[in-house]
């Protein structure tokens, strides 16, 4: 009786995103930071980041957003220099693609990314099954992608499934620091998976092993263990910016800022 009663009082809370717009997805929250545009490097900087992720690159403030943690050190000491990054819309198909200004990249690669995995993807659209497999996190990631699954998200409405067989799954979503005990787990599970598939490495500490790498215990990220193709920063990343990832991933979403209004 009460579930009811609070269904009454509430009413519809479910997200219509991606067919909506939705304003907390779009700038209701922080992410990791970003340089300000055309930052000057300046002595010091490098020094404000406990995973190194701030560096130096042709005189510019480069920051790795695979990188960081998001504690914010560095927006607190110099918010003339580093901001927040907002929004949902944080997931790129190449892994220098999360280094902030972009590094020498061409467009004519990042077509090309996009292109060979809309071909591996293009019959994934209706019906997707996802094997999340854990591979050293803390367990703030986990929770970011448990939330996926309440009223609020409710990722099944798009036909996104958590399976716990790989050989159902379509997408590998990891989380952690890629733990060298993992290593082998993780190709079974790949090698048991039909094709196509789509490996999401969610966090900073799937991408780059964050405050435990480098480590005699962890890989520094899962990329040395998997062919990953989508990256989607944050500690932990948002549930809007996991499902962003996943509609990308699939080919339901083409480019970034894509949402249908």
């Amino acid at each position: 009786m009460p579930w009811i009663l609070r269904a009454l009082r509430d009413g519809i809370v479910t997200t219509r995103y991606p067919k909506h717009r939705d304003d907390y997805a779009d700038q209701g929250v922080r992410s990791v930071a970003r340089p300000l545009p055309d930052t000057q490097w300046d002595n010091g900087f490098d020094a404000l980041c406990p995973t190194s992720a701030i560096d130096r690159g042709d005189g510019q403030v480069r920051l790795d957003q695979g990188r960081c943690i998001g504690c914010g050190a560095c927006v607190r000491a110099r918010p003339d220099v580093f901001d927040w990054e907002t929004g949902s819309e944080t997931m790129r198909l190449g892994r220098e693609s999360l280094i902030v200004p972009s590094l020498a990249e061409t467009d004519t690669g990042l077509r090309e990314l996009r292109a060979r995995l809309a071909d591996r993807t293009r019959a994934l659209r209706r019906s997707v099954h996802i094997r999340h497999v854990d591979a050293g996190s803390d367990g703030a990631d986990e929770w970011e992608v448990q939330a996926l699954l309440n009223p609020i998200y409710d990722v099944h409405r798009l036909g996104i499934f958590f399976t716990a067989s790989p050989r159902h799954a379509d997408i590998l979503l990891v989380t952690g620091a890629g733990a060298a005990g993992m290593a082998l787990p993780l190709a079974r599970t790949l090698n048991a998976m039909p094709r196509p598939v789509v490996v999401i490495a969610a966090g900073t500490d799937a991408i780059s092993g964050g405050l435990t790498s480098p480590s005699y215990a962890t890989n520094g990220g899962v990329g040395q263990l998997l062919p990953v193709d989508v990256w989607v920063p944050g500690s932990p990343p948002t549930p809007f910016a996991l499902l962003h990832a996943i509609l990308r991933g699939t080919g339901r979403l083409r480019d970034p800022g894509e949402v249908n209004r």
